[in-house]
Formats: structure tokens, sequence, C-alpha cells
């Protein structure tokens, strides 16, 4: 049964023990956003206050244009509609100027200001932003989506919210899991404004998730959106972390630009449809290379040594 509706961030109206690699309860993850290009599914995204959503840059590469997008709300299985669920349309978009300039994926994240303020309910929260100087946590943190089940194998009916438990690598034991064999090391590396995490269950790399969507960490019984879902190597791969956005990194970032983005004018408002973007079929989750979901670097060879593998199973297995 839910409890009492919370009208702060990262406090979701169902608590309880999680089970990783699985659907998840509703009203367990009231932050996840569906995002929407011109009716398609293409990555996740996360709620972090009523008026803006988070997700990745790289999402955004057919159009910067905030007409072509929704944001779906309040969903859990992503066909089913309900009462509950809402779409949003999008009022302004801050793709981050820098992604992918200086390095591969560098600057993954998106702001969208939506058009109107959600309504807080037990399906619709947002969750906590870390302040800049937070710090990662050692135990085990979540993702969220309705992406790929595995490399290979979609999502099918009836498209419930995918939850799996992932744990943070440190950022030194994951740039030797992707140096490559060249001498100046591999054009795939791990910079600052990212970091690590992996399926500690099975060593495997993060498919469940949509690109842009959440991975959030539980603090002082609070859930904060520490990371957003970036790149990965093929999830075959054994032991192969995920790369994600490291929110902390972009604090200052993410302020200034809710503070000097008023709310729009009534007569820029469209009226409000809550219709489902996608009128029929299932959830379409895009090639990688024309919209998102987890981009996969094609031709990356990864120099992995048994010294490498012998640390990362090290780190696998003492959590």
């Amino acid at each position: 049964m839910a409890g009492t509706v919370s009208t702060e961030c990262g406090k979701p109206s169902v608590g309880g023990k999680i089970f990783g690699g699985r659907d998840a309860p509703e009203m367990r993850w009231p932050w996840q956003a569906a995002l929407y290009y011109q009716g398609i599914h293409i990555c996740g995204a996360a709620l972090i206050n009523t008026s803006w959503v988070a997700s990745a840059a790289h999402c955004f590469q057919k159009s910067h244009n905030p007409a072509d997008y929704r944001v779906l709300l309040g969903y859990h299985r992503l066909k089913t509609r309900t009462a509950h669920g809402r779409t949003a349309t999008v009022y302004r978009l801050f793709v981050h100027t820098d992604f992918n300039k200086h390095y591969f994926m560098g600057r993954d994240i998106t702001l969208l200001q939506l058009h109107r303020p959600m309504k807080i309910s037990a399906y619709i929260q947002p969750a906590c932003l870390p302040t800049s100087d937070m710090h990662l946590p050692s135990h085990s943190c979540w993702i969220t989506g309705w992406g790929m089940v595995t490399e290979e194998v979609m999502l099918g009916p009836p498209y419930t919210l995918q939850e799996a438990e992932v744990g943070i690598l440190e950022s030194n034991l994951c740039k030797l899991y992707f140096q490559g064999p060249g001498p100046e090391g591999s054009e795939y590396s791990i910079h600052e404004d990212m970091f690590c995490a992996a399926d500690f269950r099975t060593g495997k790399s993060v498919c469940r998730g949509d690109s842009g969507g959440p991975l959030v960490c539980k603090l002082n019984n609070t859930w904060y959106l520490m990371g957003l879902s970036s790149w990965s190597l093929p999830c075959q791969q054994p032991i192969g972390p995920s790369v994600f956005t490291r929110i902390t990194y972009f604090s200052q970032w993410i302020a200034r630009h809710q503070a000097g983005s008023p709310p729009p004018k009534p007569s820029d408002i469209p009226p409000e449809d809550n219709r489902h973007p996608q009128s029929s079929g299932p959830p379409t989750l895009t090639n990688v290379t024309s919209l998102g979901n987890v981009p996969q670097p094609r031709s990356f060879q990864a120099l992995v040594t048994s010294q490498v593998s012998c640390l990362l199973l090290t780190a696998l297995w003492m959590l």
C-alpha cells in the first residue's frame, strides 16, 4: 500500500526492499520519464523539479527543436494509458554546447524546461539533485528504464518499467578497463564528467536502462539523481561497466540555466493534451547511431589484460 505522498524530492510513496533485474514496482521510481521524438520512444529522462527534466545530450542529435519532443511522466507500463500519466510539451531545450566536442561523449547532458509544471502525486515526483560536493556512495545504486533487456532482445509486452541494481566503480579502475591498445590510449576514455557502474550480480554491461535514464542513489533516506545513462560497450562483453554522466559535475550548469530561464508566458503555452504520443504498436527504440539509447562504440577493441580483469573481478566480488 502506498504511503503519504511527499511534496519533497526523492521520497517515493512505495518503499521496502528492492530486487534488481526485474519489473519495477509501480510508484517506486516516480521521477522516471520517457522521451519521445516525433512519436517515437527514443530515450529515458528524469524529473528534477516540477518544471524541469534532465536527459542525455546524445538523445537530441536529430533535432534541437523543442516542438519535436514529448515527455511522458507517471507511466509504469509504457503502452498502458492511465489516469495518472501525463504527456508534457517542451518549452526550451538546453543541450550542452560542449557535448562530444573535446572527447567522446563528453558533457552528455541536456535540460528540458516544460511548458507546464507537473502536479506532484504518488506517480510523479522529482528526484533530488545532489550538490557539487556530494560524493558517489560506496554502496549500490539503481537504474531504471524501458530499454533493451539484452543486446539483442527488446523489452516486450506489457512494457513494464525495468529496474536493476548497480555498483559504482572507482574511476581509476574503470579507466584501466577502457584503455585501448594505442600508445596514447583509446579514443574512448573516462573523464571528470563521467563515472562507471556495473551490474554486480552478473558482471555484465547495463542494458536495461534507456540512454538519458536515471541512476539514483539513496543517501540519508532520500533518493538523489547521481547519473544519466550515457554509453557502454556491447552488453555481451564480460565484466563490462557502463558509463554515466556525473550530475554533481554539472550542478552549477543546471542551476544557471534554471535561474536564467523564466517560465513561459501564458500565450506561449499550447493547449494541454495528455494523449499518448504513440498511437499504436509497441514502444519503439531507434537505432543507436541515429537517436540514442546507450551508444556503444562500434569498432572499439578493449585491451583487457588479465591484471585488469582480475582487478575488476575483485571489485565486483568484494561488494
